[in-house]
């Protein structure tokens, strides 16, 4: 009878069909169970909580930052419309144009070489000439605190400079030394600390070093053909500022200037590759926390089935007294879903803060304006993982004990039976995990890659199953041996045995960092050691025409061994593909790229090195008939086209259409000087244009000559800009660092998920093991000898469990690599035995530290208890 109806001295009509089985009744006897507390489902809240407030996190942070990026448009970009033009200023009559949506500020951009008078040390740098009307939007943060104006003023025949702290480091200079740009000297007057509009400018290879418009000339940096981008920040009047007010602009500067070849932005997509880069690393976080949840929904299911265990006598005496499987099943289901509902809130309490935590944290690393607040889409997405997930593992043993006759539920101490649920209730938690995997994959902006990782996901958990189900059945088959290892094994092998929730949990999280760290260790031996032997030492840009043969005998007079490299260099904007303009044309997404903003061109009479031909025949090399073109065969795949089709590029305002000759396949990875686009000579000669110039030194050649070559250039061509290929790859390796510590720091959080099921699948058995320690020590065993029956089954787990993960993460980053980086694959064996180890340590230290307890347990009083 239930406490209820034994107060009402009425009998408990558990089986009788006037509300038998229903909701109600199920509920308050629910409810009634939970006063007992959380006792048995710590670790089924930890798992929970961990997985749905990794979520959460992520999601609450990537749409924290993707507002700002929405609601600080015009800070970023500078203004409410941007134009940028690259080798040109706009015309008068295009200025005009611009002048009249609003006010405009002007500014020049290039990279170039900042040196200390005396020419001993340099560095490459971004510079920034700004007019008076910067910045049109928001503030540039300097100290000392001044007005621009006192910054870049002339005093005493110098003009000012506001420079990155990185540089003054870097060139051992404060604020009031000199610096040289170019031709002429300026003197540092600030200290930039936060520039508004620094993210729309793309990626910066250099430190900021600003200075005024009317300077810029003195540096002798403005050349016809030099890679200058000027770009031209429109605000709108106030009563004009609305998004159809700034799309009117931008189409009327469109109509008005279709050849213009410049680049417009407004404040809508204020940085695209920023919000892009958000938004895949937040899709590829994410996954990695529903990867942490499904791992702890092993935990929920070890969770649940526990606590039935412990409530076996309960279920078979309601059954006894005729209470149909139905009232049993949602008695339960009721108890944990509440508390599944209670690790939910928390988790989402956790993942709601992260980003107010973030911002008090690292407010000033984030170089984009972060919108705190509660994003209610992120966290009902969380929520709704979190249900799916607890009800999906949750389903299975509580329909086993729904199913299981009373007589069965006592044996099943004892002889645990195999049986199936019933098919509706397969089919409820299947159907849990299928809504897991759409919501998964709808939500996602790259809806093929949360396919793949899904699917990923699946094929790990199969290939760890059946790994589990192989490890029990060759533990059983194995013969002979001292008594400790027979009964280790038996321990691996018999009914209600750890075996497969150990090799889930552990296996998950182990495959996963196994993944990420195989994947950022290739990435980095490709950066820090593969590349350097065959890259080119140094790039130099900005050469001009009447430099060219000067430079080439300097450089050689210089250093006589090196292998020195030139070809002209252009910039253009693809227009047209085969006559369709390159806004309508269907193009591959991974080569969309090409279509943004202008690419390096270049022309030739003899085809590239490290590009073979796939297709066609390349030009004679004197060649003088209509302009044809050379394409990367990826490129070409991309955009649909073939031999015989054309491509208009425009080119300073002038549309140039090419038939595509022949494509090829580049080495990107020999980091020498490639092309996308390499067309023949002849009208394309006309074209203001500048040299590109590589220089490889030998491996054998000392430090001393790359640094009299960088010397020799920075005096005698100081226009000149040199880029020194190792400093290029060690900013590259900083940013993959950086994403690959994210990303671990997330997988951690999966390994945390897995060692709260592996605690948990330990402690699920501490009963038995105890047991059976007090009656190994009955029998005569030493502590010892039971020690080392239990270090060796889990030794033996984790061992297996880590093998099998490190394998499949392997495989995994092995495709990744060699298929989708297409990159050379580097086995790191390191790697793998540190993971192994660590796995076998991490099962070894959970499992004795529950066995030491069971050691320590009184003989007499289990013994009566049993």
């Amino acid at each position: 009878m239930s406490a209820l109806d034994a107060a009402k001295g009425q009998p408990a009509p558990l089986a009788g069909p006037a509300g038998a089985g229903t909701w109600a009744l199920a509920f308050r006897f629910a409810r009634r169970e939970l006063r007992g507390g959380l006792a048995g489902f710590r670790l089924f809240l930890g798992c929970l909580i961990v997985g749905v407030a990794a979520i959460a996190a992520v999601g609450s942070l990537a749409a924290a930052l993707v507002t700002g990026l929405g609601e600080g448009g015009q800070t970023l970009l500078g203004g409410d419309v941007s134009v940028r033009l690259i080798h040109r200023e706009a015309s008068e009559a295009e200025y005009q144009a611009l002048a009249a949506g609003g006010t405009v500020s002007t500014t020049a951009q290039l990279r170039g070489m900042a040196r200390t008078p005396d020419l001993s040390e340099q560095s490459l740098i971004e510079l920034k000439a700004v007019d008076g009307r910067y910045p049109l939007y928001g503030a540039l943060e300097i100290t000392p605190e001044q007005p621009l104006d006192d910054v870049f003023e002339t005093r005493d025949g110098y003009a000012g400079a506001a420079v990155d702290g990185t540089l003054l480091n870097r060139l051992g200079l404060e604020v009031g030394d000199r610096i040289r740009l170019g031709e002429a000297d300026f003197e540092i007057r600030a200290e930039i600390l936060r520039e508004p509009d620094r993210v729309s400018g793309g990626f910066a290879i250099g430190p900021r070093v600003m200075i005024s418009q009317a300077a810029f000339p003195s540096t002798g940096l403005i050349r016809p053909g030099s890679l200058i981008n000027y770009s031209y920040r429109i605000r709108l009047p106030e009563d004009a500022r609305t998004q159809s007010d700034v799309r009117a602009f931008v189409s009327s500067l469109e109509e008005t200037f279709p050849e213009a070849g410049w680049r417009i932005q407004d404040r809508s997509n204020s940085a695209p590759g920023t919000r892009n880069f958000v938004q895949q690393l937040a899709l590829f976080l994410s996954l990695v926390g529903l990867t942490a949840l499904l791992v702890g929904g092993v935990g929920v299911a070890n969770a649940v089935k526990s606590y039935l265990d412990g409530k076996r006598e309960t279920i078979a005496t309601f059954k006894c007294l005729g209470a149909p499987g139905a009232l049993i099943f949602r008695i339960y289901l009721l108890q944990v879903m509440a508390l599944a509902g209670i690790g939910i809130a928390v988790g989402l309490a956790i993942g709601a803060t992260t980003p107010y935590i973030v911002g008090g944290v690292a407010a000033n690393l984030i170089p984009i304006p972060v919108a705190f607040g509660i994003y209610p889409g992120a966290l009902a997405l969380a929520a709704a993982y979190g249900v799916l997930t607890a009800l999906a593992f949750a389903v299975w043993p509580l329909a086993r004990a729904r199913d299981v006759a009373a007589a069965g539920l006592f044996r099943d101490i004892v002889s645990p039976a195999r049986t199936w649920p019933k098919p509706g209730y397969i089919a409820l938690a299947g159907g849990s995990l299928v809504l897991l995997a759409l919501l998964a994959i709808l939500f996602a902006d790259q809806r093929t890659f949360a396919l793949w990782f899904v699917l990923g996901a699946i094929g790990v958990f199969a290939i760890l199953r059946l790994a589990a189900a192989g490890l029990m059945a060759a533990a059983g088959l194995v013969r002979g041996g001292t008594p400790e290892w027979r009964l280790a094994l038996a321990n691996i092998h018999r009914p209600g045995a750890p075996t497969p929730s150990v090799v889930l949990s552990l296996g998950l999280g182990v495959t996963l960092l196994t993944v990420i760290s195989l994947i950022d260790g290739n990435l980095s031996a490709r950066i820090t050691s593969d590349l350097p032997e065959r890259a080119p030492s140094f790039f130099f840009v900005d050469i001009q025409p009447d430099q060219a043969d000067q430079f080439a005998q300097a450089v050689r007079g210089t250093t006589p061994n090196a292998e020195l490299e030139r070809v002209p260099m252009l910039r253009g904007r693809i227009a047209m593909i085969d006559g369709v303009p390159a806004a309508e044309a269907e193009v591959a997404p991974e080569e969309a790229w090409a279509l943004r903003g202008d690419r390096g061109i270049t022309y030739s009479a003899d085809p590239p090195k490290n590009s073979p031909l796939v297709r066609g025949e390349w030009w004679p090399q004197d060649y003088q008939g209509p302009l044809l073109v050379s394409l990367d065969e990826d490129m070409a795949k991309g955009f649909g086209v073939g031999l015989g089709d054309t491509l208009t590029v425009n080119v300073l305002g002038r549309d140039l259409t090419a038939t595509i000759a022949n494509t090829r396949a580049i080495d990107w990875q020999s980091l020498g000087i490639n092309f996308v686009l390499v067309f023949s000579p002849g009208v394309i000669e006309q074209a203001p244009q500048t040299e590109l110039a590589t220089v490889t030194l030998s491996s054998e050649a000392p430090a001393q000559d790359e640094e009299r070559l960088e010397r020799m250039v920075a005096q005698t061509f100081p226009n000149v800009t040199s880029v020194r290929v190792k400093d290029v790859l060690e900013t590259v390796n900083g940013l993959l660092g950086d994403f690959a510590l994210a990303i671990r720091a997330t997988s951690i959080v999966t390994i945390l998920a897995g060692v709260l099921v592996l605690a948990g699948a330990m402690l699920a058995g501490f009963r038995r093991r105890r047991r059976e320690a007090v009656l190994l020590k009955v029998l005569g065993a030493t502590r010892q000898r039971i020690l080392t029956i239990y270090l060796t089954e889990y030794a033996v787990l984790g061992f297996a469990t880590a093998l099998v993960a490190a394998g499949a993460g392997t495989l995994a980053a092995y495709l990744v690599v060699s298929e989708v980086m297409q990159l050379p694959w580097t086995f790191l064996p390191g790697t793998m035995l540190l993971t192994v180890v660590g796995a076998t340590l991490v099962t070894i230290a959970f499992g004795l530290a529950g066995t030491w307890q069971a050691l320590s347990a009184p003989a007499a009083r289990i013994l009566r208890t049993d």
